[in-house]
């Protein structure tokens, strides 16, 4: 294999028109320049340099090697100043996937701090939920996600995350959401049963998986009038007085819940809110930045 130094001492040498005089250049021994020069002649397969008395010219491939060598060290010296500049976060490229919520909540801010402390590091967004967004990251599609899980009654988790870097963030806890003029609208706080003749609109798939789980722990089917993934939609629809929500924290402190109000719900139930990269990936500084970044969002 052909080494980059060793292309160096060969350019140096066919330059100055000798080892000395390359050495000099070089900033090394004269014996180091022959030995390397060997060494080139040895990885090439063929002689690159005629020595007649004093002179010394180059070979057919030789010269071939010098006309290339010129290329190959340019580019490689623009790959290691690539490199470094990654490596020192003055550049690099994050491929981010979050939940809509956690998109205009923890986002935004994290996203401006990491620009504010490191301007060459860019960051993509595409939303997705999880668990769509925890395969992305696992195929390749995105560098970082931001996702959620439930706790089961009996405290385990479907998803399991035991081969991905795992950042906790924050514990979202479900609020109900009824409207202005309900019986319970300025309750301090309800139990789920007393929300069981009501009629309910629920959100995105899991969130609705959660809420018949939730239910039917206090002893009730609740009645799904309408569903949709659109939490601003939910909102609307139970301030419209249409019926009754829960629905996490995050989700309500990214809309202004006109005509609805939020009441806390007995038991407490959360999500479990983090951030998510492959092993490999925890090592890239701009990734490890951009979590550290969610993390001091999700603090605030």
């Amino acid at each position: 294999m052909i080494e980059a130094r060793h292309l160096r001492v060969l350019r140096a040498v066919a330059a100055t028109g000798s080892f000395s005089a390359a050495a000099r250049e070089l900033g090394c021994t004269q014996p180091a320049v022959s030995q390397q020069m060997k060494a080139l002649e040895t990885s090439a397969g063929t002689p690159l340099l005629i020595r007649t008395g004093r002179e010394m010219r180059l070979t057919q491939a030789g010269e071939a090697l010098v006309r290339h060598a010129a290329g190959i060290l340019a580019g490689l010296t623009a790959a290691e100043e690539e490199v470094a500049a990654i490596a020192g976060l003055r550049a690099g490229r994050v491929r981010l996937v979050s939940f809509p919520s956690g998109s205009s909540t923890l986002v935004p801010s994290a996203l401006a701090a990491l620009r504010a402390a490191h301007p060459g590091t860019r960051v993509s967004l595409v939303e997705a939920e999880p668990p769509r967004s925890v395969e992305m990251l696992r195929e390749g599609d995105c560098d970082v996600t931001l996702a959620f899980r439930y706790e089961r009654a009996d405290g385990t988790c479907a998803e399991e995350w035991d081969d991905l870097v795992v950042r906790p963030l924050l514990a979202d806890r479900l609020v109900g959401l009824v409207p202005e003029g309900h019986r319970l609208a300025k309750a301090d706080s309800v139990t789920i049963g007393e929300l069981a003749d009501e009629p309910w609109i629920a959100g995105c798939p899991r969130c609705r998986r959660q809420l018949v789980e939730v239910c039917e722990s206090a002893g009730f089917t609740p009645r799904i009038d309408f569903a949709t993934d659109d939490y601003p939609a939910v909102i609307g629809l139970v301030g419209a007085g249409l019926g009754v929500a829960v629905l996490p924290e995050l989700a309500i402190e990214s809309v202004r819940p006109k005509g609805a109000r939020a009441v806390t719900v007995e038991p407490a139930v959360q999500r479990e809110i983090v951030a998510l990269t492959l092993p490999d990936l925890a090592q890239v500084p701009a990734v490890a930045a951009t979590l550290d970044h969610l993390a001091r969002a999700a603090a605030r």
